[in-house]
């Protein structure tokens, strides 16, 4: 019998974990987690606050300083030029609407276009404000998709007016057009305007809301409850229109004689 055998090697020993990664792996985690709460909350409340200032610096000068809150208080008030505003345009609105209203707007209307620069300018704006603000009005409340930058390439646009019979005559296409605005991400407020043929503008089911959602976030955040059923519509949208196209430019075959 050999005593001096050996006993046979066991298992090779797992490596002590590392405790200094495991600490930086869940202190990024717990610091994106608290990114992604408190991100979203304070740009929110920044945005307000700028606004509420902006308005109250806007009303500030307008308001009596014994009317003003900081007269009587040991602090200002913000907000109260916000206040201020909201019910000066009531008041006005309420006023317009009368007899003698109607009366001082078309006079002040009047006086407007007398004057060559400003005139322009006024009724550009009273046409916005009246297509924005009115409720009455589908411009930029419908979404659709138009082939930009290039083929093949999607964007997402809002659909506006028709052009005026001038703008449409110097057109050289016969076919009819449609004005819309295409948003840029991620700051909607800027992008580009311009005339494209109502034949190539896919109009889809979105609201205006969710398309500036969507382009805000540059396509991180699908808005919607079914937003992944949305887009695989949007894409076999766009996909159909651009096989249709292409059958548009085969050439015909030629007859047999």
């Amino acid at each position: 019998m050999n005593l001096d055998a050996s006993p046979p090697p066991g298992p090779p020993a797992e490596p002590a974990p590392d405790v200094h990664s495991g600490f930086v792996a869940r202190f990024r985690n717990y610091f994106l987690t608290g990114l992604i709460v408190a991100g979203p909350i304070a740009i929110t409340f920044y945005l307000t606050w700028w606004f509420v200032t902006w308005v109250d610096g806007l009303v500030r000068p307008f308001v009596p300083v014994a009317y003003r809150p900081e007269t009587y208080l040991p602090f200002g008030l913000p907000g109260s030029g916000l206040v201020v505003a909201v019910f000066a345009l009531t008041l006005l609105g309420f006023l317009t609407a009368n007899l003698i209203g109607r009366s001082l707007v078309d006079l002040s209307e009047r006086l407007l276009g007398r004057i060559p620069a400003v005139r322009a300018i006024y009724r550009a704006m009273k046409q916005v404000f009246e297509t924005l603000f009115s409720g009455k009005g589908s411009s930029f409340r419908r979404v659709g998709l138009v082939e930009f930058p290039s083929p093949g390439m999607w964007s997402i646009v809002l659909i506006s007016q028709p052009p005026n019979e001038e703008i449409a005559g110097s057109i050289p296409s016969q076919e009819e057009h449609i004005s819309v605005f295409l948003p840029c991400a991620p700051n909607p407020t800027t992008g580009f305007f311009f005339y494209v043929p109502r034949s190539k503008v896919l109009e889809v089911e979105m609201s205006a809301e969710d398309a500036a959602t969507l382009i805000m976030s540059c396509g991180v955040v699908q808005p919607g409850s079914d937003s992944q059923k949305k887009m695989a519509a949007l894409a076999g949208m766009a996909n159909a229109a651009k096989a249709a196209n292409s059958t548009t430019l085969l050439p015909e075959p030629a007859k047999a004689d």
